[in-house]
C-alpha cells in the first residue's frame, strides 16, 4: 500500500510498523487518520516516536476511532474517566498486564483498540512491553484443532482480576460469553480469542477438557515466532488492536519508574463466521 500522508516502516515480519511524518497533536484531516487506520489494521501495531501530547490531545486522537471506553475498575485520572494511568515505582509489588492478554476482554463489547502514551522509561531499561499475532496463532494451528474450535465459546470474567485492592470501590465485574474464535469487522480474518488474564472455561465442556484445551492454545499463543517486542522511549505512542493482538508488560525494572497513559477505543460484540 502507497501511503501520502505518512511513512510506514515495518519492525517484524507478522506485526507491528513504526509511523513517522506526522504529528498527532495537531488537527489531522480525514485522509490521514484513513491511512493511519489502514496502516493499523495491517500491521495490527502501530508506533509513534516522540509525539507531544496532553491527555486532551491524546483523547482527542483516540476518538478518531470511536467511542473511548471506561474502565471497570481502574481509578480514574485528572477528572478524566477515559483515561487509566499505567505506572509502576518503586512501591510496586506487581503490575497490571503481566500475564498475556487482549485487554478487558470481559466486557460485552471488548475494545477494539488501545492507544497508550508512555513518557517515562527506567533508565537503564527494562518495561517492554511483548505483542502477539492472533491471526497467526490461529492459521498455525492444524486443520483438526480449527474444525473443533469453529463454533465454540468461552467464558471471559473480570472478577478474579479486578476483586483485589488498588480498584475503585464502584467498580464492575463483567463476566461475558465470547466465540473462541473471532472474525475481525475489518479484514475478515479469523483469529483465537482466549487469554490468560480473563478467559476461564470453555462453555459445554467439562472442566479437565476446557483446561486442556486451554492451556494448549495459551502455550501456542506464546510461541516465540508470533511476538514483537517494543523497546519504548519516552513520549512513544503505541496502538494496538485488541481484536487480533494479545500483549503481555514486563516488570524487570524495579525500583525504577515507568508512566504512561492510555486511552481506549470501544469495539462490537465479538463473533464468529465461517
Amino acid at each position: 500500500m502507497r501511503y501520502e500522508r505518512i511513512s510506514v516502516e515495518k519492525i517484524h515480519p507478522l506485526i507491528g510498523a513504526e509511523i513517522s511524518d506526522v504529528d498527532l497533536s495537531g488537527p489531522l484531516d480525514d485522509e490521514t487518520i484513513a491511512e493511519i487506520h489502514d496502516a493499523w489494521m495491517k500491521h495490527l501495531l502501530i508506533i509513534f516516536r516522540d509525539q507531544s501530547l496532553s491527555p486532551d490531545q491524546h483523547m482527542a486522537f483516540g476518538q478518531r476511532f470511536g467511542k473511548l471506553h471506561i474502565h471497570p475498575a481502574v481509578a480514574f485520572s485528572n477528572q478524566r474517566p477515559e483515561i487509566l494511568v499505567v505506572k509502576a515505582d518503586e512501591n510496586s509489588t506487581r503490575i497490571s498486564g503481566e500475564d498475556w492478554h487482549s485487554d478487558v476482554s470481559c466486557e460485552e463489547e471488548p475494545p477494539m483498540g488501545s492507544l497508550l502514551y508512555i513518557t517515562t522509561v527506567p533508565p537503564q531499561g527494562g518495561g517492554d512491553t511483548l505483542f502477539a499475532d492472533m491471526y497467526r496463532a490461529y492459521e498455525s494451528l492444524s486443520e483438526p484443532i480449527r474444525k473443533m474450535l469453529a463454533g465454540m465459546t468461552a467464558v471471559h470474567d473480570g472478577k478474579h482480576v479486578f476483586d483485589r485492592p488498588g480498584y475503585r470501590e464502584d467498580r464492575r465485574f463483567p463476566c461475558t460469553e465470547h466465540p473462541v474464535v473471532r472474525t475481525h469487522p475489518v479484514t475478515g480474518r479469523q483469529a483465537l480469542f482466549v487469554n490468560r488474564g480473563f478467559t476461564t472455561h470453555i462453555v459445554g465442556l467439562s472442566r479437565n477438557e476446557s483446561d486442556a484445551i486451554l492451556q494448549m492454545l495459551y502455550r501456542h499463543i506464546e510461541t516465540p515466532e508470533f511476538s514483537v517486542r517494543l523497546h519504548w522511549r519516552p513520549n512513544t505512542l503505541a496502538c494496538w488492536d485488541n481484536r487480533c493482538t494479545q500483549h503481555r508488560a514486563l516488570f524487570d525494572y524495579f525500583p525504577n519508574r515507568r508512566y504512561g497513559e492510555r486511552v481506549t477505543v470501544i469495539g462490537e460484540r465479538p463473533f464468529f463466521r465461517a
